[in-house]
């Protein structure tokens, strides 16, 4: 059982439990934010009584790994609003580099994306590569480029960090997003669900539906309720493209949570060729938006080109994309992921 307290009120509650239950064989744990766990023979205990506690907002019983999460208890899909983007009820587009480069490819990068229909820039500046001898990212100035990019096109930025450490740089950054790499490293979801921005979680190219879930419930339970998912692919048998992009686990995350869902198809394509199919296919199984790489020369890219759309590329697809989402909105129902 799991109680949800009014903000700043944990504590308090936590303290006046601990008294009430005393003797009962059930102990209260405080993970962080406003959540309470209750552990032991909770069946025996009276949930309604326990709701009228002073503090206490919501209380519910476990019957999935990640409750905050799940649908069953939010039945009303979150929509998540940055900027003018309402990610969760309108269909949203991310685009931009793969990496921060210079000022130059940053902001003729934006300028294109932003006229082509993106609603977000994304750009990175500490990108976790998997050989220390590749080209890993400006750091800093890097997040400094990007948001002086994204504040001339009045494009909300997205960049990705890897370090609680690294918070104070992100001071500008719109929305902070967890990269594959990360989704496990539970030392920085914990620390992000003590902030207010948004978080964009990645879904691990070697986890389950379940446990991107189990992940997205650390930064709900420390009271960020600003939680978008993302499916980027994940490692099976098949070596044409660089990963499997789970179109199922599109679907299944609509199902069973009430989070805004997004596809990034240019890191499960592997190259540029796929992206537009797979985005089109992430659209069609229900995603909430899609998050493209976009170079304006994507052979001349220090990171990622083989799979980076050029910004023509990429306003044609934007097209597509919104031909496919307005000619599906009516068919699908935004209070349940599944087809009429």
């Amino acid at each position: 059982m799991f109680i949800l307290t009014e903000k700043n009120q944990a504590e308090a509650v936590r303290q006046a439990l601990r008294q009430r239950l005393e003797g009962t064989g059930v102990t209260v744990a405080h993970p962080g934010g406003e959540v309470l766990v209750l552990e032991g023979e909770t069946f025996r205990l009276d949930g309604e009584s326990l709701r009228l506690l002073p503090g206490v907002r919501a209380v519910q019983r476990l019957t999935e790994p990640y409750p905050l999460a799940a649908r069953t208890g939010h039945p009303a899909d979150t929509v998540v609003s940055v900027g003018k983007a309402r990610i969760g009820r309108d269909f949203c587009l991310i685009a931009g580099p793969c990496a921060v480069e210079s000022s130059e490819q940053v902001t003729s990068i934006a300028r294109q994306v932003s006229a082509a229909g993106a609603q977000l820039l994304r750009g990175g500046a500490f990108k976790p590569r998997t050989s220390p001898y590749t080209f890993g990212g400006l750091g800093a100035g890097g997040l400094e480029l990007l948001c002086r990019a994204g504040r001339e096109t009045g494009l909300p930025v997205v960049s990705e960090i890897t370090d609680p450490r690294q918070l104070s740089l992100f001071r500008e950054v719109d929305v902070l997003q967890v990269g594959a790499r990360n989704m496990q490293n539970f030392e920085l979801l914990r620390e992000l669900g003590r902030q207010e921005k948004p978080v964009l979680l990645k879904r691990s190219f070697g986890a389950t539906v379940t446990e991107l879930l189990q992940a997205a419930e650390y930064i709900l339970a420390g009271g960020n309720e600003r939680v978008i998912l993302c499916e980027r692919g994940i490692r099976t048998f098949e070596t044409d493209s660089r990963a499997t992009l789970d179109v199922a686990g599109i679907a299944a995350l609509k199902e069973q949570s009430h989070l805004p869902v997004l596809a990034d198809p240019s890191h499960a394509a592997g190259r540029r060729g796929l992206v537009a199919p797979l985005a089109l296919a992430a659209a069609a199984a229900g995603a909430d938006g899609l998050m493209i790489e976009v170079h304006d020369r994507p052979e001349e890219a220090l990171s990622d080109g083989r799979q980076a759309l050029t910004c023509g590329e990429f306003a044609r697809l934007a097209r597509r994309v919104q031909a496919l989402t307005a000619l599906l909105r009516p068919l699908l129902s935004k209070s349940s992921p599944v087809y009429r």
